[in-house]
């Protein structure tokens, strides 16, 4: 079994891991369960401190954790990699309408959240009905929700 941990370059981590936080779920603390080594090695980092500032971590413990590495340079070109979130589940029993409406709502709360939108993209076909928009985080990080 191979333990990985996404890690994005940031100018302010702590901007940025807010963000995430409340985009995906996450949490500042690693989880107490599953009692695995790594959730062991994260809460023995974490010392006396109450949350990591520049650290996520899924609350259920099953999905990678971030880290937000601070980095002196700015976002230069397009992202090689992105994280796409599926509001709808990827429920392909949605109708067009319905999933560009759960999809449109996320849209919303994410750009509350600091977020910008770059496009919004899909098709028209009853029988394929995918619907996306493009996005940025708060530093110009690009991902998509559909």
């Amino acid at each position: 079994m191979v333990f990985w941990q996404l890690t994005i370059d940031a100018n302010d981590p702590a901007l940025l891991a807010r963000f995430w936080a409340a985009a995906l779920g996450y949490q500042p603390v690693p989880p107490s369960e599953p009692q695995t080594t790594w959730n062991a090695h994260y809460r023995n980092r974490l010392g006396e401190r109450d949350a990591f500032g520049d650290r996520l971590f899924d609350p259920e413990g099953l999905r990678p954790p971030l880290w937000f590495q601070q980095v002196p340079e700015t976002r230069a070109g397009k992202n090689r990699l992105h994280l796409d979130l599926y509001p709808t589940g990827r429920d392909d029993t949605l109708t067009l309408d319905r999933r560009v409406e759960v999809v449109e709502a996320r849209v919303a709360e994410l750009v509350a959240l600091g977020a910008t939108v770059e496009r919004r993209a899909g098709g028209h076909d009853p029988e394929n009905p995918y619907y996306w928009v493009v996005m940025h985080d708060p530093e110009g990080n690009e991902f998509c929700v559909s």
